[in-house]
């Protein structure tokens, strides 16, 4: 009892010298001011408004995926990065694949148990086992930084971190997006997740191999000549390595972003010409914080009016889709928390930073990935894909709320 007593009293003093139900405040009302955002989104986008049109909602994403996001990353990264931080900041990558991993083999039992229609028991694994690590803990370190009562301190230090610290494992979290989830996402034999009979049993693979399943150097037996040069044959295999790596589809602009960041912020010359408030340069990365700071609104607009056509038509059916959410939002993050937990056991988090560890623990309680729904969209399954984001999405608001503030009683 004393013990409690004390951790309680320890919780007060941290957290604004609030009692448990200011803890409270402090982890709903992030929840609360995203959910406002996303429903303003999806009544934009509703029939009734319909001011965020498909059309529209597709040039808002492309906007914020292509300059707002990358904007935010490259300044707010670039500035509180260095090469010391970096060889410190080692276990946010790891802590991305961990996720996945951990998130597949429990998604693999949930599917294994609830044994979704055919043929979608791939998709569920994906859906349960690949989180947000991006967009939304983005958002909500900002308002949760943004309230002075924050119990991370300075509101400018707590949002600069914390949105560094989120993306530095962006780079993991696109790698796995475009090899992992798109080849788990891979349509069945039939060639479509369209099939009729949802018990099929799984069929052999075609005689005749689809046009993505031809080995990308079929060609090269063909080439006779003997006299074909040294550059010939690097050229051929740079061709075939950006194919097979998919480079096109990982170097996106916001991975491309944080590699720029990675690399200028931790070189001292880079650093001070440019992520200084004194530098040369420093107009540019100004620019680039005033564009960022659109990237929160902007995105949760998007958002939501890319719920709007969520919960429709879904072959999934009811049990499928609840075992997801349920797996996503209730049984991921007690396995995170427990990589975290390890991992600060053994020593591998930097000491006494709270926000590094909170960072953590976003990353392993956040919904379904949002680009795993664009990888579905690709792979033909993108109207079930719609449905589940739509249904963790709303569910989130809730268990995101109960984890945070288990996580600020752990941390504080």
């Amino acid at each position: 009892m004393e013990r409690l007593l004390s951790a309680v009293a320890v919780m007060e003093k941290h957290v604004g010298g609030e009692s448990v139900w200011g803890t409270i405040k402090i982890a709903v009302l992030p929840i609360a001011k995203v959910f406002t955002m996303c429903f303003l989104g999806f009544l934009m986008a509703s029939k009734y408004v319909n001011i965020l049109p498909a059309n529209g909602r597709k040039l808002l994403n492309g906007l914020v995926f292509s300059l707002l996001l990358p904007c935010l990353i490259f300044s707010q990264l670039g500035q509180a990065v260095t090469l010391k931080k970096m060889l410190e900041w080692w276990f946010i990558p790891m802590n991305v694949l961990l996720g996945s991993i951990s998130g597949s083999i429990i998604g693999f039992v949930v599917a294994s148990v609830v044994r979704p229609p055919y043929p979608f028991f791939k998709f569920t694994i994906i859906h349960i086992g690949i989180g947000n690590i991006g967009n939304v803990p983005l958002v909500l370190i900002a308002a949760l930084c943004r309230d002075t009562s924050n119990p991370f301190g300075d509101s400018d230090k707590c949002s600069t971190d914390g949105t560094a610290y989120i993306s530095f494992g962006q780079w993991v979290g696109a790698i796995i997006l475009y090899t992992y989830v798109f080849n788990m996402l891979a349509p069945p034999p039939e060639g479509t997740f369209d099939i009729e009979d949802g018990h099929l049993p799984i069929k052999g693979l075609p005689k005749d191999v689809a046009p993505e399943q031809v080995p990308l150097l079929a060609g090269a037996e063909e080439e006779t000549d003997s006299n074909a040069s040294v550059k010939g044959k690097i050229k051929r295999f740079a061709i075939f390595l950006y194919e097979k790596l998919k480079l096109k589809q990982i170097l996106q602009p916001p991975i491309i972003a944080s590699i720029l960041a990675m690399v200028l912020g931790a070189i001292p010359f880079f650093k001070r010409l440019i992520f200084t408030s004194d530098a040369p340069l420093f107009f540019f990365t100004d620019s680039c914080i005033i564009l960022g700071e659109a990237m929160i609104p902007c995105i949760l607009l998007a958002l939501g009016g890319n719920l709007v056509d969520g919960p429709g038509s879904s072959k999934l059916g009811l049990r499928t889709t609840a075992a997801i959410i349920f797996g996503r939002l209730v049984l991921v993050p007690p396995a995170g928390l427990g990589i975290v937990t390890l991992a600060d056991k053994l020593g591998f988090l930097p000491a006494d930073d709270k926000m590094f560890r909170f960072v953590l623990l976003l990353q392993h309680t956040m919904p379904t990935s949002i680009l795993s729904g664009a990888v579905a969209n690709l792979r033909g399954c993108g109207r079930e894909a719609a449905a589940v984001l739509f249904w963790v999405h709303i569910f989130a608001i809730f268990s995101m709320a109960g984890w945070i503030v288990l996580y600020l009683n752990i941390l504080f």
